[in-house]
C-alpha cells in the first residue's frame, strides 16, 4: 500500500507479552503496509530491532521460545537473601541476577548487528540510572542498546554505553511515541502493554511488583494519552488483551501471545487503511 505519509512502528515494554509484535508485523506484511522507521523499548526493543532487520514472523516466534526462560533470571533467589542479610553489597552496579545468561543470549541474536546496517532506521530508547533522563540509542552496537533497555532495575545490572549508566526504558517512558514524532511520522503504530495486577500478597516483593504496575500503567495510559491528544500525527494504539496473566516464563504461551497481537492488530487495521486510502 502506496502512501505519502511516513508510518513509524512503536514497541513498548511489556516483557514476554512484546511476542506480541510478531503478530502485529504479519498483519503489516500481509497488508502491505510499509513501515519507514521503528522504535523500541525495554523488551519491546528486542522486538522491534528484528521488525527493522525484517526478520520472519517464524523465526521470531522460534527465538523468543529459547530467550524467555528461567536460566536468565539465574541467582536471583540466593542474592535476594543475601541482599536482605546483608551479605550481599549493593550497588548502582548491581543486581540480583547474574546477567551472563541473559547476555549471551542476546549476543546470539545481535551481537553482530549495528545500527548502521539496519534494514530500516531503528531506535532505542533506555534510562540514565543516575539522571533519569530518557536516553534514545541510535548509533553503535544494538546489543549494547537492546540490553541497557532491558536492566530492569534491581533484577539486571545497569548497562554502560557511552559512558553512561543505563536501565530499563520503561522506568522513563513505557510507550515512545515522541521519538516517532520526533522523526517525522506522521502516522504512528503505537503497541503498548499493560502490566498484570496481583490479587494476593504474600510477601514484600509481591507488593512490590503490584507497585510496579500501577505505576507503570499510569505512565502508559498518561503518556499515549498525552500525545494522542497534542499531536496531530495519527496514533493507532495496538493494545493486546490476554485471557489470563503472562509470566516471564510462559514459553508455551507465545503462540497465543503472537496471536493476540494479530488479532489487536486488526481492530485497528481498517482505521489505519482507510487513512491511507485518503492519502
Amino acid at each position: 500500500m502506496n502512501t505519502k505519509k511516513r508510518i513509524a512502528l512503536v514497541i513498548g515494554s511489556g516483557g514476554i507479552k512484546c511476542a506480541a509484535a510478531a503478530g502485529l508485523w504479519r498483519v503489516l506484511q500481509e497488508e502491505g503496509i510499509v513501515v519507514e522507521n521503528v522504535v523500541g523499548c525495554s523488551g519491546g526493543s528486542m522486538y522491534a530491532a528484528l521488525i527493522a532487520n525484517r526478520v520472519d514472523v517464524k523465526v521470531m516466534e522460534e527465538w523468543s521460545k529459547t530467550l524467555w526462560t528461567s536460566d536468565i533470571m539465574q541467582g536471583y533467589t540466593e542474592n535476594l537473601k543475601a541482599s536482605k542479610d546483608g551479605s550481599l553489597r549493593f550497588t548502582e552496579r548491581s543486581g540480583l541476577v547474574d546477567d551472563s545468561a541473559l547476555n549471551r543470549k542476546l549476543r546470539e541474536v545481535y551481537g553482530e548487528w549495528k545500527f548502521s546496517d539496519m534494514k530500516m532506521p531503528f531506535k532505542v530508547v533506555a534510562t540514565d540510572l543516575l539522571s533519569g533522563e530518557k536516553v534514545t540509542l541510535a548509533d553503535g552496537g544494538v546489543f549494547d542498546a537492546i540490553r541497557a533497555s532491558l536492566a530492569i532495575p534491581i533484577i539486571f545490572p545497569p548497562w554502560e554505553v557511552n559512558e553512561r549508566l543505563l536501565i530499563d526504558g520503561a522506568a522513563s517512558d513505557p510507550l515512545p511515541i515522541d521519538v516517532a514524532i520526533q522523526d517525522g511520522a506522521d502516522i504512528i503504530i503505537a503497541m503498548g502493554f499493560t502490566l498484570d495486577y496481583r490479587a494476593r500478597f504474600r510477601s514484600m516483593t509481591a507488593v512490590q511488583e503490584q507497585l510496579n504496575s500501577i505505576y507503570m500503567n499510569n505512565i502508559l495510559n498518561s503518556t499515549y494519552a498525552f500525545y494522542n491528544l497534542a499531536h496531530h500525527a495519527e496514533i493507532f494504539p495496538v493494545i493486546p488483551e490476554f485471557d489470563s496473566t503472562i509470566s516471564m516464563f510462559d514459553v508455551d504461551k507465545i503462540p497465543s501471545v503472537i496471536e493476540q497481537g494479530e488479532q489487536a492488530a486488526r481492530m485497528q487495521l481498517p482505521h489505519i487503511k482507510r487513512l491511507l486510502e485518503n492519502v
